[in-house]
Parts: C-alpha cells; structure tokens; sequence
C-alpha cells in the first residue's frame, strides 16, 4: 500500500500527524478499517527473524529556499515520517543491510517506528546489539509474538437460548443484582483482540468503531471468535429477548484487531509487537476509560512505555493472567495493570484477582452462543465489573478498583472471587459516607 506523500505546510502537519498515530474509526456497519502498512501481510512477518526499530521523528517543517518544492521533501512511502527519520533509516538500512517491511509513526512518543528484516545468515541477536549501541537508534528490540488466553472450544451443543442462568459468570458474580444500580451506561472501553461479529443481534449498538491492525478483510474479522467472546461477556445487550447478558450492557465497545488466527486448525490468535503497538498508540487519542488486554506475551520495550503512557494518562488496563500463574511479560508485569486468573480452588497470588473463567457461555461469530474457557473470559468479566463502578464514580483510578475488587470479592461455591454486586454496594455505601 503506497502512502501519501508528507505536506510541510503546518496546518497540514497537523492534520496528518493526528491521521498518523490513530486508525481510522468506521461505523458499526463497516466494521473493518484498516491502518497503513506497506505492502507486508502481518501475519506473515516472523517474530523469530525479524526486528522492531525506531529513530526520532521531529516533524518541524523544513525551512524553505528559493524554488523549493512543498511537496518534495519526503518520499511517498514513509507517510507520517519526517525528512531526519526518513534520512537515518536509509543510512541504518544501507549501514546494517536491513529490509523494511513496514513502518508507521507514533506521535505520542515522537518517533518513526519500522518492522525490518535482517539480511539472510545475519545473527539477529548480535545485529540487536550493535543497533543499540547506535546513537541513532532510539528503541531496538526483537518482533515478538503474544497469544490470547483461551481455551479451545469444546465439543458441546451450540445453545441459542436465552437463558441467563445458563451464564456462569453472570450468575456468580451476582450481575443481575449489580445492574439494578448500575449497568455500565457511559462507559467507553477499548477492547484490543481479534476482530468481532459486528452483525450478532447481541453486540448490535453496543460497539461505537473499529480499527483494524492486520488488514481489510471484513468478513475474516466478522468471523473471529476471540474478541466476539470478550465483547459479549463484557457488554451483550440487555432485555432483547436474545441470548446472553453482558455485565455491562449499556457500556459503549471500540474494537481495535491486533490479533488474527493462523491457518493451522484449531490453533489460538496471536499477534505481535506491530499490530499491538498500533492499537495501544490508537487508544492515546481517544476517551477510553477501561482497556481490556485479555492476551499476553514477552516484556516488551516499546510496548511497555506505550502501555507506560496509557496508565499515567488515568486508563484502568485489565488482563489476563498467562495460563503457567507466572506474571513476568506483557501486560501482566506492567506496574497499575490489574491482572486476572481464573477463579479455583487455590489462593490467588497476592494482588491478583480471581474471576469465573471456566465454562463461560458467551456470543458467538454467527449469532450464535457457546462456553468457552479461560483467563481471557475472567479478565472480560472484571472489564464490565470496572464499568458498572465508573458508570456511578467516574473519577474512579485503576488502584481505587483494583483495591475495591479484591476487597469486595465474596465465596461462591467454594471459590474467592470478584462480586459485582458486593463491588457496587460497597462502592455506594462509601460514597454515601463521604461529606
């Protein structure tokens, strides 16, 4: 895909260092937009070869000479990059015999960021070295992968019921009794995951855009079941007459695909440094109180100083637990980021909070419901817990409800968890005893 040629003019400076850092926002009924890339299909880059790498991108405009050209300082294919950025990665590519596969900007951190591909035979973890000691490098790192956590679908009868008690989570949590005070209405919660079934009667009206990192395949998004299983839990509409309830069936959704399902049968989505960094970079511009991270992976640098920025901009951040109970990647490690297991038998690790996870039965890629398993579904359940308690305290931050949670949470069937019932009540009753 060729991008537009950079216009130096300051207020076109303006218009396109805004388009730059964020995808563009479609309506329910085109659900997938997609970001610029460069010709490289996502899914097809290599977290075991290939590179992340950023430089400084100052987007001053260059001074002007006698017959200088407005429009010819920066070549077509590096849309949003500035003349410095544009000039030291030709010198870095040609320096380190480097192939770009693709770059973007990312305005919030004042840089120019490419996904590059060593030459053949060239180690990458010695080629990693040397760029760091490169002065102009600001950021080198490894193209990683990440994983949603889920299990895989059993082989159980498809229900289209509309029976809430066959939810799990809804019912242990003790939803219905929380929605009689609170039902999330106001609340904008950016969920990064696969795509969503934007025609399930369930979701309809409750996701107000989507933007899509992987490419412009419309139907494949419609038919990812990851994020369709999130997005239900989280915000399934309420008294329809339709299937299943979310926790929070007035909050409003953005979608934001940074994951996507490999051709191999039955195999898990994943994603990388470049889809989640363009998502993370997306939600900056945007009002977005609740981030719902139901996937993971290895620590990451330039993922974490974007998930740095969100949580010093007062975003409450909720993940899923890695399935080995070990936090030591992204998101899970992040400092503020609250993180959730699948509620059992066994204390949580301090800090963690517990969540139904196991046997959830959720929306479904064709209008359909069925159960599903694992931490993401745990972690979905605490996003419209989160929303139902900013719906009534919005200045709410991410330590007063973690700490509100985990206080809150309440034995069912034998197992501490969070209760959204006991969370509202106990957060009106403080509100009712403040002067």
């Amino acid at each position: 895909m060729k991008y537009g040629v950079l216009l130096i003019l300051v207020a076109a400076m303006a218009v396109l260092s805004a388009c730059a850092s964020s995808p563009p926002m479609t309506p329910p009924n085109n659900p997938a937009s997609v970001s610029p890339i460069s010709g490289q299909s996502v899914s097809s880059m290599d977290s075991q070869r290939d590179i992340v790498l950023a430089v400084a991108n100052p987007l001053e405009p260059p001074g002007m000479h006698a017959g200088a050209s407005l429009l010819g300082y920066v070549p077509s294919r590096h849309y949003g990059a500035g003349q410095r950025a544009v000039s030291t990665l030709a010198a870095l590519k040609q320096g380190y015999g480097l192939r770009e596969l693709t770059g973007w900007p990312i305005k919030a951190l004042d840089v120019y960021c490419v996904v590059l591909e060593p030459a053949a035979g060239v180690d990458r973890d010695a080629l990693l070295k040397a760029l760091a000691k490169d002065k102009r490098v600001q950021l080198v790192q490894p193209l990683q992968s990440y994983s949603v956590y889920a299990d895989g679908p059993p082989d159980t009868h498809r229900y289209n019921d509309p029976y809430v008690n066959l939810q799990r989570g809804f019912v242990e949590t003790d939803a219905a009794l929380a929605q009689g005070l609170s039902q999330g209405s106001g609340v904008h919660i950016a969920v990064v995951d696969t795509g969503v079934d934007m025609t399930h009667v369930d979701l309809q009206g409750r996701v107000r855009d989507t933007h899509n990192m992987v490419d412009d395949d419309a139907s494949t998004f419609n038919r990812d079941s990851h994020g369709t299983e999130v997005a239900g839990i989280i915000a399934a509409n309420a008294d329809n007459h339709e299937g299943i309830v979310g926790i929070a069936p007035k909050s409003i959704l953005s979608v934001y695909k940074a994951c996507w399902y490999p051709p191999t049968p039955n195999a898990g989505a994943r994603c990388n440094s470049f889809t989640l960094a363009k998502a993370l970079a997306g939600i900056l511009d945007t009002d977005a109180r609740i981030v719902n991270l139901s996937l993971g992976g290895p620590t990451d640098p330039l993922l974490n100083m974007l998930l740095a920025k969100l949580l010093s901009q007062g975003r409450i951040v909720i993940t899923a637990m890695p399935p080995d109970g070990v936090v030591d990647g992204f998101p899970d490690s992040a400092p503020g980021v609250i993180v959730v297991r699948v509620s059992g038998p066994s204390a949580a690790p301090a800090g963690i909070l517990s969540a139904p996870g196991s046997d959830i039965l959720t929306t479904q890629p064709g209008g359909g419901y069925d159960f599903t398993s694992g931490s993401s579904m745990a972690a979905a359940h605490v996003t419209g817990i989160t929303a139902l308690l900013l719906s009534l305290a919005p200045k709410l931050d991410a330590h007063a409800v973690h700490d509100l949670l985990l206080r809150s949470s309440k034995v069912s069937h034998g197992t501490l968890q969070v209760n959204a019932a006991s969370a509202v009540s106990a957060l009106r009753n403080t509100h009712q005893a403040s002067p």
